[in-house]
């Protein structure tokens, strides 16, 4: 028996960006059967694994999946004609940031099921994050996407869109604030001293080895905190201004707000277009 996991076939990518990139380079690394992908893409540029063509009309016969795997603010470009070529056996799987299912649904009315999907850059290597949500997709939909997905990262089913942007606030643009963090902490060293080359290895180490450590034993942060810092030493001395007037997580808050502020507006864009398109067609 094989029990590899395989795209329905056939399977459409509308889209290559760096999310969509991400995913099948996790699905390769997982050994996911992409047997019947196209990938949609107007450079022509080559997927490996895939067929690739230009145009939606090159894509082939109708898609038993199709991902929206572009820039969300394409979405009102791109829908008309793809509206054309779907069924009502093709699930619309959307990684769409901030568009909800009501304004997919409105540009694809007569599909399957719609699902947003919330993936984070890390899939690529299977450690991701990949958030789901539905109204409309049967059990058979989600077991069929759970075996694609969980391959490569942590894969929960969201119970509402609220707790999706939620999750997509700090698993979908967390890996650039840890980017960032981990930077910050090369800088420090190079500023002790320490050339390029080892203080961002340190720093790159420290930050896997204590997420791979609380991974792997289930203790908590305050816990491992609590282990490194001595009374009255160095550490201590580092998280008493990290924690002064809760310095740290104010910043952070700030920072998810502004982002999940960003992913209201394009709500509200996606919204606002399905609208005007419906008064349109009234």
């Amino acid at each position: 028996m094989n029990d590899r996991p395989k795209l329905p076939e056939p399977t459409w990518f509308v889209g290559c960006g760096n999310m969509g990139g991400a995913i099948l380079e996790g699905w390769r690394g997982a050994d996911v059967s992409l047997n019947g992908l196209t990938v949609i893409r107007p450079s022509g540029q080559p997927v490996e694994a895939a067929r690739v063509v230009t145009t939606i009309g090159d894509a082939g016969p109708p898609p038993k999946m199709v991902v929206l795997a572009f820039k969300p603010q394409k979405l009102d470009e791109i829908a008309p004609e793809l509206r054309s070529r779907l069924t009502a056996r093709t699930v619309v799987v959307s990684l769409l940031a901030g568009v909800e299912v009501a304004s997919l649904r409105a540009r694809f009315p007569g599909v399957a099921a719609i699902v947003r999907a919330m993936p984070n850059l890390p899939v690529a290597v299977r450690r991701g994050v990949v958030g789901l949500y539905s109204p409309d997709a049967d059990e058979t939909v989600k077991q069929q996407l759970a075996d694609l997905f969980v391959p490569i990262g942590f894969t929960p089913w969201m119970a509402d869109e609220q707790k999706l942007a939620a999750l997509g606030s700090i698993a979908g643009a967390g890996p650039a604030y840890v980017a960032r963090f981990i930077d910050a902490l090369t800088k420090a060293g190079e500023k002790r001293g320490l050339s390029h080359e080892i203080a961002s290895i340190i720093a790159r180490e420290t930050v896997f080895g204590t997420a791979w450590m609380a991974a792997s034993t289930g203790e908590d942060m305050a816990s491992i905190a609590r282990r490194v810092a001595s009374p009255k030493g160095t550490t201590e001395a580092g998280l008493k201004v990290l924690d002064h007037d809760k310095v740290l997580e104010q910043l952070i808050g700030v920072t998810i707000e502004a982002a999940a502020q960003r992913a209201a507006e394009l709500a509200e864009e996606a919204r606002s277009a399905s609208l005007a398109e419906g008064a349109s067609l009234a």
